[in-house]
């Protein structure tokens, strides 16, 4: 390591090498070359990735920057007790997925790996520490932390900070680096503000005052939470409302974008699909209505839980539609999924709807070829049988297979269905896909990223999200196209 002498300014140590904490401590240590961070995790995999040329975390823009300040002013270890003695601040970004058993299971996070961070912190500090909550968490739990760490054994004091992360998988260094807003929470002690305004400091080397803002613990907290489920009701509110224009003639995009130029609206998060996912919108809304109801706001719960069930019945919806749209029977149809990623420009697969769609085909024993750019054959079996999406008694191979590109995915295929929203699914040349496709060719954009007529032209039999044209759901109603959708 190039640290030949104590020249830094400040000391950070991360725990948690995942999705938020490396991304975020290597900004951080871009912009702040006086301030030696420390990113530290329990797995030895975790850290040799981000040592490697191979990071374990896909994110556009992400290897240039790790390339400039690794073994600069950031590095990469999984000695936790010496990275916790050394640094001044500690922030927590630690996994808090959902409960899977026990009280509040489904829906409640479970804070072991927080509370494991927590307690080891307060048995190996040895100084003052300003602890920062980087994982989203439940409301109150900084109030929880400080309980752990002021039962030390060293008479050792603690400052417990709410920082939440805003960041998108994709456009997490743009995010990162441009932050519509940084979010601190604090005690609103002498102590307490002194511990904001040092974590507001090293925020301030790059990012605007203006920008930084300061509540109290609770509010920070919160604001996590329904930052995302708003984000999620506004998906789930569109995607609603691409059910209702299937059946009316209407187009949902032009519906959105008429929407969306009303300035108390605004045209974010409109786009209709096949359902979100990922490893926030989900959990954060479960959270919070687990929350509400903890609290006795049963209506609230039922409010936001009914976001979640609109997301499962638009997933549900797509695959119930390819089935209808194929007659009715896909035994043994092969069918390409374009894409297995949530989201485009991430290898990230936490609660992507290709699962959800998957398990839905293979149900009717579909065999699935499956292709995405950036997510590793190794992953998606995990997937597959981490999340029992094969039937019981079928072995992944028997219903599925991995492709190297997507018009391998198609070759043979009675079917393709788009997933994700890669940019490379939209400049495919169809006609060669079609030429070797069953008839009739179908496709099924989950996206809405596809140029419709020109794939019609060609002959496939098309289905989009939310559109007035397409297969219809009877097996004995005639494929229709307006003709003025031709012209």
């Amino acid at each position: 390591m190039a640290e030949a002498k104590e020249t830094w300014e400040y000391k950070v140590c991360c725990i948690g090498a995942g999705y938020v904490g490396g991304p975020t401590m290597a900004i951080m240590a871009k912009y702040c070359p006086s301030v030696k961070i420390i990113v530290v995790d329990i797995s030895q995999r975790q850290i040799d990735a981000w040592n490697s040329n191979k990071l374990p975390v896909y994110e556009p823009g992400l290897d240039e920057v790790i390339a400039e300040v690794r073994d600069r002013n950031l590095f990469f270890s999984t000695d936790v007790d010496s990275a916790i003695q050394e640094c001044d601040m500690i922030f927590v970004s630690v996994n808090t997925p959902t409960k899977h058993q026990g009280v509040g299971a489904g829906r409640a996070a479970n804070l072991k790996n927080w509370e494991s961070a927590a307690r080891r912190i307060a048995k190996v500090a040895t100084k003052p520490k300003i602890v920062v909550e980087k994982s989203t968490l439940p409301v109150r739990t900084a109030a929880a932390m400080q309980q752990v760490m002021q039962a030390n054994q060293h008479g050792v004091s603690f400052e417990i900070l709410s920082n939440p992360e805003f960041l998108a998988e994709g456009t997490a260094i743009n995010d990162l680096t441009k932050p519509d807003r940084v979010l601190i929470g604090g005690a609103q002690t002498k102590s307490g503000k002194e511990a904001v305004a040092k974590l507001a400091w090293l925020y301030a080397h790059w990012i605007p005052q203006e920008r930084i803002v300061t509540t109290n613990l609770w509010s920070s907290e919160l604001s996590k939470l329904v930052a995302n489920a708003f984000l999620a009701q506004r998906i789930s509110s569109i995607n609603s409302i691409s059910a209702l224009c299937e059946v009316t003639g209407a187009d949902v995009q032009e519906v959105a974008r008429a929407v969306g130029m009303d300035r108390r609206i605004g045209p974010y998060f409109l786009n209709a699909s096949v359902g979100f996912g990922g490893s926030c919108f989900q959990k954060d809304i479960l959270n919070l209505a687990y929350l509400c109801e903890t609290f006795g706001l049963k209506e609230v719960a039922d409010y936001w839980n009914h976001v979640v069930r609109m997301n499962d019945w638009q997933k549900q919806r797509f695959a119930t539609k390819m089935v209808s749209a194929m007659f009715g029977n896909i035994t043994g149809k092969r069918i390409a999924m374009f894409g297995f990623a949530f989201k485009k420009d991430t290898g990230d697969t936490r609660e992507t709807p290709a699962l959800s769609v998957a398990k839905h085909l293979l149900q009717e024993r579909a065999f699935l070829a499956l292709y995405d750019p950036k997510v590793e054959e190794e992953q998606m079996r995990n997937d597959f049988a981490e999340n029992n999406v094969l039937p019981e008694g079928c072995r992944f191979d028997d219903l599925a297979v991995v492709t190297s590109d997507p018009y391998e995915a198609a070759r043979g295929a009675h079917a393709i269905a788009v997933i994700t929203e890669w940019n490379m699914f939209a400049t495919l040349d169809y006609q060669k896909i079609y030429d070797n496709m069953e008839k009739p060719a179908y496709i099924f954009d989950g996206r809405n990223i596809l140029d419709h007529k020109s794939l019609i032209k060609i002959g496939f039999r098309v289905y989009a999200i939310g559109k007035p044209y397409g297969v219809g759901t009877k097996m004995d109603e005639a494929y229709h196209v307006p003709p003025e959708f031709l012209e």
